[in-house]
């Protein structure tokens, strides 16, 4: 294994973001250093970790990520590779990553330094910055899973992504757009400019409760897949799909199966190769992320509820090491 040259005393504990029972309010926490790695391993210095909705199931316990509490939250990070196992190829000290990690090996990624498996790395190209770069792999993999996997989209094919405004929403759009799709998206009305920017040919009110019925008459009888991206929606967004498409929703709510229409219900699985494509699609400008706002440690609390509430399709981002950037959010 390849060992950093960090002082003995720093390793002997780690400050990171999380809580003392499932359900306890997110603070910070003192955790043990870092154990020697297996030998499918990375330590990872982090720079950046994302903050998404989905930390407040695991927060609740609503989300097994293998660990329980006292535990770090978090399982998406950017930031250097201090340490690999003796097995890891491609991947090497000092090299700029990130990971979607789960089940988890040891802490979440709210965290100074976290461990995972090399499977689920993916090493960044040059010029990513590390706030876009650790918001990424949760909604790109997602997003990627339901546009190349579960609905299977192919160039001029018509594609519904039903709750585009949020984070991964607009990665819903992009990809599916990016694939040559031609995409009709739902979203409030303030993000209709933001979402057509990037890649929805129409964008419909989800307000209005016909929104299904206009899809079906803009299409000729209804899309050929849909990705619902909100909350109890598939059973609306169903409605406009065609006889003999496909659904693919995201929030667990999986419609009745009815007119020959194929469903599934999506739920991130971690990917370094895939991640690795991802970041790549990022770099070329084809996918965009924007972070709303970096939040040191002590404010975790602060930044999941950002990230619950919705920032306008941004992101949100927490700087463990304490940066300017992130002591500036204090």
């Amino acid at each position: 294994m390849e060992t950093d040259a960090r002082p003995e005393s720093e390793a002997q504990a780690v400050l990171g973001g999380g809580v003392r029972r499932f359900g306890g309010p997110v603070e910070v926490l003192e955790l043990p250093g870092p154990r020697e790695l297996r030998p499918d391993e990375v330590l990872i210095d982090v720079q950046a970790c994302g903050v998404g909705n989905w930390d407040e199931f695991a927060r609740t316990g609503g989300w097994d990520l293998g660990v329980r509490p006292p535990m770090a939250l978090g399982v998406e990070a950017a930031g250097l590779v201090a340490a690999v196992g003796d097995r890891v190829t491609g991947i090497a000290a000092g090299d700029r990553v990130t990971v979607h990690s789960a089940p988890l090996r040891e802490q979440g990624t709210w965290a100074r330094r976290h461990i995972t498996a090399a499977a689920q790395v993916a090493v960044l190209p040059t010029g990513v910055p590390v706030d876009a770069a650790a918001a990424l792999p949760v909604p790109a993999l997602t997003a990627d899973q339901v546009i190349d996997g579960a609905l299977q989209v192919r160039a001029g094919q018509t594609v519904l992504v039903h709750g585009a405004g949020g984070v991964t929403g607009g990665m819903l759009v992009q990809l599916a757009a990016h694939r040559g799709a031609k995409v009709i998206a739902t979203a409030g009305a303030d993000s209709a400019g933001r979402v057509s920017a990037i890649g929805a040919d129409t964008v419909l009110d989800y307000h209005q409760r016909d929104w299904p019925e206009q899809v079906r008459a803009l299409t000729g009888g209804g899309v050929d897949g849909a990705a619902n991206a909100v909350r109890a929606g598939s059973a609306e967004a169903i409605r406009a799909v065609r006889d003999g498409g496909r659904l693919a929703t995201i929030t667990a709510d999986l419609p009745d199966a009815e007119r020959g229409i194929a469903t599934q219900a999506v739920q991130v699985v971690p990917d370094g190769a895939r991640l690795a494509g991802l970041v790549q699609l990022l770099a070329q400008g084809v996918l965009t992320v924007t972070v709303a706002g970096s939040f040191s440690l002590e404010r975790a609390a602060a930044a999941l509820a950002q990230a619950r509430h919705g920032a306008h399709g941004s992101a949100t981002v927490l700087r463990p090491s304490g940066s300017q950037h992130a002591a500036s959010q204090r």
